[in-house]
């Protein structure tokens, strides 16, 4: 049987959601995460240090017993966000705020409007070593939803780091070639995340023979060409890529609806989608490094002493998970044989 041993992983980019969804998205990730980066957007949004210390709070208690998962906080970016705030989060041990577009996807709507009106506060958080976090997407809708994210980087994502050269950015969940060459052409202060949806799939996948509403997340998925440039980024061991699932929950009459809620629900199995992936690429000698040594670095933290192994021995992702309230969710990859599968959960 091949194993394959790597440094315990964190997750740059994810959502626990609140309230009963904590019970099963914390020790979802946990079994397989040392950290992760927590997106803010709940409703109300985490606008101040008080408000990330009570969720962080929260977080922690829905931990399985003896776990020493940490959640790393972040602070939501609003028109009404002062100096004074990014001090106090900072001050607090907020390590990143993050940028939404107004309307970009769930829980925006009480996001930025004029970005430019955001740069004395881009600036308080160049001084105090904070990062910006960024959804790179433009809303307007007269722009086609699959340009969304290049145009970004044109109009807005690119006078940013013009301006502000020691501010890190991290351009989340990039889903272009696009995104990718913007990375990889600019300083060592710009980094990116990528999640395993758009590593394993295309716009083929969501649309062809019927929506298939598990797969639809926000930004959309694009065609193969954007998708294999991601592949490629990854495959070349670029420090500049690593890992951040965007995993985000949503129960399944819900994403089974009208509404469509945008987010793929990976933590659920989410090493195991990136070892598949990074496999079927030839490429698991980069997987640590994806995995492991680039986002903590690029954080400025340390690195995770301990170790986790996968195993190959091919198992089936489950059709759905319950939730505390009795409704199902479903997982990324639901029904589907991944062959990689963690030896032994941090949580056990």
């Amino acid at each position: 049987m091949q194993t394959l041993t790597i440094r315990t992983p964190d997750d740059w980019h994810l959502h626990f959601r609140d309230d009963d969804m904590l019970s099963e998205t914390v020790p979802a990730t946990a079994r397989c995460f040392a950290r992760a980066i927590v997106m803010p957007n709940l409703v109300p949004p985490v606008t101040n240090a008080s408000m990330a210390m009570a969720y962080k709070a929260r977080i922690e208690a829905a931990r399985p017993l003896g776990s020493q998962f940490e959640p790393l906080m972040t602070l939501y970016l609003t028109n009404q966000t002062t100096a004074q705030d990014i001090a106090d989060a900072k001050q607090a041990g907020v390590v990143a705020c993050k940028l939404y577009p107004a309307g970009a996807t769930t829980n925006s709507d009480a996001a930025v409007k004029g970005i430019e009106a955001l740069y004395p506060v881009f600036e308080t958080m160049q001084t105090h070593g904070m990062l910006l976090l960024i959804h790179g997407e433009v809303t307007e809708s007269h722009i086609d939803i699959f340009d969304r994210e290049k145009v970004f980087i044109d109009k807005h994502l690119r006078p940013i780091v013009d301006a502000f050269p020691n501010l890190k950015v991290v351009f989340e969940h990039i889903t272009t070639a696009d995104a990718a060459q913007f990375v990889s052409s600019s300083s060592d202060n710009v980094a990116a995340t990528i999640t395993p949806q758009h590593l394993m799939l295309n716009r083929n996948d969501l649309l062809v023979g019927g929506v298939r509403p598990h797969n639809y997340c926000l930004p959309v998925l694009k065609r193969n060409t954007h998708q294999k440039a991601l592949q490629d980024a990854v495959k070349s061991g670029s420090p500049k890529f690593f890992l951040g699932t965007d995993s985000a929950p949503h129960a399944r009459h819900k994403k089974e609806s009208a509404c469509g809620c945008a987010g793929c629900y990976s933590a659920w199995s989410a090493i195991e989608l990136y070892a598949e992936i990074f496999d079927e690429m030839g490429a698991l000698d980069k997987l640590e490094g994806f995995a492991s040594i680039y986002g903590p670095a690029f954080y400025g933290l340390p690195l995770n002493e301990d170790t986790i192994t996968l195993v190959e021995s091919p198992w089936l992702v489950p059709d759905t998970v319950k939730l505390a309230d009795g409704t199902d969710m479903v997982p990324f990859f639901a029904g589907k044989t991944l062959k990689w599968k963690l030896a032994k959960s941090l949580v056990s």
